[in-house]
């Protein structure tokens, strides 16, 4: 689905342009900060990894892929952030340091993995343009499936695809007729998703993992991941705040309702966190303590 939510204009950002680094630090340190809320209690902590994530995404603007958007790239950097902290935290609290050598790689497969590096880079290659024809075909189906205001469709794909729910944990929470029903709306998804990767060159090999998951099989790609981490079906932060406001149709959102408070998406639950919190005194201090970040090392940078 289309999303008319602000996002920076990255030229600027990989020129270190100060003003459009502070637009991007308004505009995102608060969902930032609700995302890490729920996993660090420690407030000091939380706006230190905020901080973190600001200078990371300042140095690795350069290296920024246009296959993601913006929101992807600093929510994946905030991610690898609060995970790096709980791991801190974790091997503190065994009485440890941050060497952690059970975190080493396992030097024995390392050495038992026979393939020549080409055909390690031919199959990560593969692996990746697989991926990318995966994506346009899900968010193809995804913008389909919305504007024809079926939600119940895009709530079965979904809860099986995020949520790794059966038929028979659907059918009553949808308000469907049996588990039939939801094997009929997987099977008609599934065709639907399969035509759309088909209409791309190059991307026959790709549809042996629908075929494989609507035979509830192994697949040789894992769609559910490409779902989750690519966030196709995620709604914009405008979508969750006509929602929060009640000021959606009862199709919009029921599927918001379902994705958020069900499945529990953790990118959605911060920008709604974030919106819900708009205006609270301690919040608002977080946020002015992590602004800036970005840019007093973009000058100290310039010194």
């Amino acid at each position: 689905m289309s999303d008319a939510d602000w996002s920076p204009d990255v030229a600027r950002l990989q020129a270190f342009d100060e003003a459009e680094w502070a637009l991007v630090e308004g505009a995102f340190a608060g969902r930032l900060l609700s995302y890490v809320s729920r996993r660090i209690a420690d407030a000091e902590v939380r706006e230190d990894v905020v901080q973190e994530t600001f200078l990371g995404a300042v140095r690795g603007i350069g290296g920024f892929d246009s296959a993601y958007s913006f929101e992807q790239f600093l929510f994946g950097i905030c991610r690898n952030r609060t995970i790096d902290q709980l791991r801190r935290q974790e091997i503190r609290g065994r009485g440890g340091d941050d060497d952690d050598p059970q975190a080493a790689p396992d030097l024995d497969s390392v050495a038992a993995d026979e393939r020549t590096p080409s055909q390690i880079i031919r199959r990560a290659d593969l692996a990746d343009r697989g991926r990318e024809f995966m994506v346009e075909a899900l968010q193809e189906w995804v913008e389909l499936t919305w504007s024809a205001g079926e939600m119940n469709r895009l709530m079965v794909v979904e809860g099986i695809l995020r949520g790794g729910m059966r038929n028979c944990d659907l059918w009553q929470p949808l308000g469907l007729r049996d588990e039939v029903s939801v094997a009929g709306i997987k099977f008609r998804a599934l065709k639907k998703i399969r035509e759309l990767l088909l209409s791309k060159p190059g991307a026959e090999e790709v549809a042996a993992s629908l075929d494989g998951l609507a035979a509830d099989a192994d697949a040789p790609m894992d769609v559910q991941s490409v779902w989750r981490e690519r966030r196709v079906s995620c709604p914009s932060r405008r979508w969750i705040a006509g929602w929060l406001a009640g000021n959606l149709e009862p199709g919009p959102a029921s599927f918001i309702a379902f994705h958020v408070d069900e499945l529990g998406c953790e990118w959605c639950e911060a920008n709604r966190d974030d919106l819900e919190r708009a205006g609270e005194q301690g919040h608002a201090a977080s946020l002015e303590s992590v602004q800036g970040s970005s840019i007093r090392w973009l000058r100290s940078r310039a010194r």
